[in-house]
């Protein structure tokens, strides 16, 4: 969860490192620190607990000396409180002459760090991280060769890590190890750039490699050589970063969330993009590599966490009204805990906006163990779980900096459409026209995301007036009730208030009890033209609360006049096919949190103890 940025090169190397770990920051922000070779040759660090500004204001104070060489961090803590001491990059050895960074857990620290002590090491933190510098630099001083010295501790190491290491002696090659964390590397004309992902480096170049399991990384400025830990040289095709340093900036919002959110029209539109015709066909060319598979799928098991595993509830409902496969969602981190029964014709759809989150790319390994088909939906293109899926499903909403998702959540549900679609096409499980229908409705959501911000000041002002609300709950039934999860996580992550979202339907089977004078309750509303009465069930639980003192806010569709009956706190949204309505309920509860979040004085793109992708389980 931490962010990691390394480069050799002619440039500036902390103005690289700084404005790399500047774009990570979302990856991790209880302290900095960088180390860099200088021109005489000496390793200087400097390394502050705080936000990222804390490290820039230091360093502007008391500069480091030029340098051309040099890695950087922002850490999540894990082992250790967010200290100076605790924070990276670690020095190890008795004149300190290595220095590493990581990011990752160590698993089996405890045993090593035991050896350590019985050889005299004193340790000046609390982290698994400066075990691992310690036995390299030991190693080091028995070989006198660090490449050697780096693959021997590395295949020591068990957990989760990606460590980037560089030593005085040997100033012109930072050396990287990758297991069960992101790397890429990002090349370049005479310099070259390691990273957490490519936002470390896309300002420099857009040409980037992805780190393979269990590979190690010589960076120098002239050339990167890649091989497995057993020391076999290995090579990966190159790709293309199709966005660029703009798209990771504020470009004037008041935050990364605000313009994020405004974003989602663009972030649809760009996941539909060429896989919509115009007449509403859906084929997705992307899933050609399960092959004639598709057509045996007899379940589906979408597997993710936190919001992702919202946006596959909701696409649970779509999946199964359009194809008519049955569909169940599981957290990844329980999923291979509970021995799941799957068979070859099972396709297991992992969703995580970073393509790095562990848990569920040990829940696809699991799957594919098991002899499942596996298919990835995520966001960043030569993610971990890209590469290991048997097909992938990128969503197209651009880099997500702020650590409550919002664009990648809309784009992920869009994405699940599609797939449904797809596979209701290939199974005839509609009539082509019907679902032509559907997807020429898809063609008009980036239109109605529009509209639907233009008339948020409504929702923006109620937020304001809650801000000392201690607790608010979410009903939603059928669609709306993941919107109500969703809309609680967005409060709990970005307020630090208790939030709940419940199905409406539950309401008296216990949840009312919660309701007293004052109690705010927002209702995500169904269509008034909904088939099966849920319409109208809903607005009997709006009554059942305003009856009991609470005060709720309303999300329904344009023309809805049953609602404006009973409640005059209404955000209103365009009326669209019921199966859709998430993508633009969704949008009026992410600005009530980041506007009540901002009123209450809080940092809306960074919430406490938490960090944008989750790289250890």
């Amino acid at each position: 969860m931490c962010g990691i940025v390394g480069y050799v090169g002619p440039k500036s190397t902390v103005e690289v490192l700084l404005g790399g770990l500047k774009r990570l920051e979302y990856r991790g922000y209880d302290s900095a620190g960088v180390s860099v070779i200088n021109g005489s040759g000496t390793l200087e660090t400097r390394k502050r607990s705080g936000k990222l500004s804390v490290l820039v204001d230091d360093i502007e104070q008391n500069p480091l000396g030029v340098a051309h060489i040099g890695i950087g961090h922002t850490r999540w803590a894990t082992h250790g409180a967010p200290t100076d001491g605790n924070a990276h990059p670690h020095l190890g050895g008795a004149h300190k002459k290595l220095s590493l960074i990581h990011n990752g857990i160590i698993e089996n620290f405890a045993e090593l760090k035991s050896e350590l002590l019985e050889a005299g090491v004193t340790f000046t933190s609390e982290t698994d991280t400066e075990v691992a510098a310690h036995l390299i630099a030991a190693e080091y001083d028995k070989t006198g060769d660090l490449i050697s010295a780096f693959r021997r501790v590395v295949l020591r190491l068990h957990g989760a890590f990606t460590i980037l290491v560089m030593h005085e002696d040997e100033p012109d090659v930072v050396l990287a190890a990758r297991r069960n964390s992101p790397l890429v590397v990002g090349l370049g004309v005479g310099e070259n750039f390691l990273g957490s992902d490519v936002a470390a480096f896309v300002e420099h170049t857009k040409r980037a490699i992805s780190v393979g399991q269990d590979e190690i990384v010589i960076l120098r400025s002239d050339r990167v050589e890649l091989e497995d830990f057993a020391g076999n040289k290995v090579t990966h095709p190159e790709f293309q970063v199709d966005w660029d340093a703009s798209a990771a900036s504020k470009g004037g919002w008041s935050s990364f969330m605000a313009k994020e959110i405004a974003d989602q029209p663009q972030a649809v539109g760009d996941t539909l993009m060429g896989r919509v015709a115009s007449d509403g066909t859906v084929h997705l060319q992307e899933l050609a590599p399960l092959g004639n598979a598709i057509h045996s799928i007899d379940r589906i098991i979408m597997v993710a966490c936190g919001t992702a595993a919202y946006a596959s509830e909701v696409g649970k409902y779509a999946i199964e009204a359009w194809a008519r496969i049955p569909v169940s969602v599981e957290l990844s981190h329980e999923f291979r805990y509970r021995d799941p029964i799957l068979t070859s014709n099972t396709l297991v759809v992992a969703v995580s906006q970073s393509g790095e989150t562990m848990d569920t790319l040990m829940a696809t390994r699991y799957a594919k163990e098991a002899g499942a088909m596996v298919l990835s939906i995520c966001n960043t293109q030569g993610a971990t779980l890209a590469r290991e899926a048997d097909a992938v499903l990128y969503t197209h909403a651009g880099p997500e900096v702020a650590v409550a998702s919002t664009k990648a959540f809309t784009a992920q549900i869009t994405s699940i459409y599609l797939l449904a679609l797809h596979l209701a096409n290939t199974r005839s499980a509609h009539s082509k026209s019907e679902l032509q229908e559907i997807g020429r409705e898809l063609l008009k959501l980036p239109a109605q995301i529009s509209e639907v911000l233009a008339g948020l000041d409504p929702i923006r002002e109620l937020a304001r007036s809650y801000k000392d609300a201690k607790t608010v709950l979410f009903l939603g039934r059928n669609v709306g009730f993941p919107i109500a999860l969703e809309g609680a996580l967005k409060l709990k992550e970005l307020a630090y208030i208790h939030s709940e979202g419940f199905a409406a339907g539950e309401l008296k089977h216990g949840p009312i009890a919660l309701i007293e004078e004052g109690q705010p309750v927002i209702v995500i509303v169904p269509s008034v033209n909904d088939p099966d009465s849920l319409h109208a069930k809903v607005v009997s639980n709006i009554q059942e609360v305003l009856a009991r003192g609470a005060k709720v806010i309303a999300i329904a569709e344009e023309g809805d006049k049953a609602v404006a009956q009973v409640t005059d706190q209404v955000c209103y949204v365009p009326a669209v096919h019921r199966m859709l309505a998430p993508i633009l309920t969704v949008i009026p509860l992410q600005v009530f949190a980041m506007e009540l979040s901002a009123a209450k004085g809080l940092d809306v793109d960074q919430p406490r103890n938490l960090a944008k992708s989750v790289t250890v389980e």
